[in-house]
């Protein structure tokens, strides 16, 4: 095994392909302006084994994969034997369609911490989407679950699926899920085309305090992550006592778009917002990911976002800037400017009472 240095980011994520054979109506990854089927720029398996090696050679020591719907490449499991044959860990999040068979086998071979995506009960996540898909995922969850490979639970809140977070934590305690990893609603992709089903700024008010209960409530039992900015605010109001510690070491809702993130596309591109498709840094066929990283911290652009007092709107006035500041992309979507206020957000900064 290669000595390496530890890097900036435990686990890199790479987004290998656009393809699925499933179109939720809110995938944030392809559908609407972006591929259903996989880009003509894909990585093959030469640059995927590269992409392995960057990630390597940037100090992590996860390799992750998403998609889509990765375990449609047929070449897959190129990459994640030689992940492991550096030492790395791997994970994969599916929606469990091909969790089975010789792929399963595979899976279990290579000892691949799979996450599963689901929405909800049987009718909601059918609605999602497609019918007979609850039922593909939860098989998959017990078959992962046997074997000690399940990892994460992973959804994304909509309107249909507000009042599913409990179902959710209870499939995840029963069937030993280290986490449920809960998405807030961003625009993009199939989303953006189905925009009614983004929760309102009161919904999401509501769900988030219920889900810090929740997250009280199954301590030690089940971790609930949160990918919402503005969760953190609901956090350091509801009093968690080590409210510091959380935010800086366990909270993933920070927006990305400062410098602190990169993830990896299907045709090798760095980007330092998992959600943001124009925003693109450099592609790792022409630079090194530690030498893109680099570059990140020191550009202009990027350090204007992360100065959270060029925020706009209610945004830049919010006594919770600091530890919130809202989703940059969302509030792009909304209002054509990245510095303006996040819509989805409810609260009125005290500023504004004044």
């Amino acid at each position: 095994m290669r000595l390496r240095t530890k890097g900036p980011m435990f686990i890199m994520v790479w987004r290998c392909t656009h393809a699925c054979n499933l179109d939720c109506t809110y995938c944030s990854f392809r559908g609407g302006d972006l591929p259903k089927a996989p880009a003509a720029d894909e990585l093959d398996v030469k640059g995927a084994l590269h992409v392995v090696d960057e990630i390597y050679n940037f100090g992590a020591t996860w390799f992750g994969l998403s998609g889509g719907e990765p375990l449609t490449r047929g070449d897959i499991f190129e990459p994640i034997h030689y992940a492991k044959k550096l030492g790395m860990n791997v994970s994969v999040i599916t929606n469990g369609y091909f969790v089975n068979g010789e792929m399963y086998n595979k899976l279990v071979k290579e000892e691949v911490m799979t996450s599963i995506s689901m929405d909800g009960r049987e009718e909601i996540q059918d609605k999602l989407r497609g019918k007979g898909f609850y039922k593909t995922a939860l098989g998959a969850v017990k078959k992962l679950s046997k074997v000690g490979l399940l990892d994460c639970l992973v959804t994304t809140v909509t309107k249909l699926n507000l009042t599913e977070m409990d179902h959710l934590v209870d499939i995840a305690e029963e069937h030993g899920a280290k986490r449920l990893v809960i998405h807030n609603y961003v625009p993009v992709g199939n989303g953006k085309y189905n925009v009614e089903l983004a929760p309102s700024p009161e919904q999401y008010e509501k769900l988030w305090n219920h889900v810090f209960d929740l997250y009280q409530e199954y301590k030690g039992k089940v971790d609930i992550k949160v990918y919402s900015p503005f969760y953190a605010r609901i956090v350091k109001d509801k009093g968690l006592h080590n409210f510091w510690e959380w935010y800086t070491n366990d909270f993933l809702g920070k927006c990305t778009i400062d410098g602190h993130y990169v993830s990896i596309s299907p045709n090798g591109d760095v980007k330092p917002c998992g959600f943001n498709e124009h925003l693109k840094l450099q592609n790792l066929k022409d630079k090194s990911l530690r030498e893109i990283w680099n570059d990140l911290q020191n550009d202009e652009f990027y350090l204007k976002i992360r100065d959270k007092r060029n925020l706009k709107g209610k945004c830049g006035v919010c006594e919770y800037r600091e530890i919130c500041g809202g989703c940059r992309t969302r509030a792009e979507y909304y209002t054509g400017d990245i510095f303006e206020s996040d819509p989805a957000c409810a609260y009125i900064p005290q500023a504004l009472h004044d």
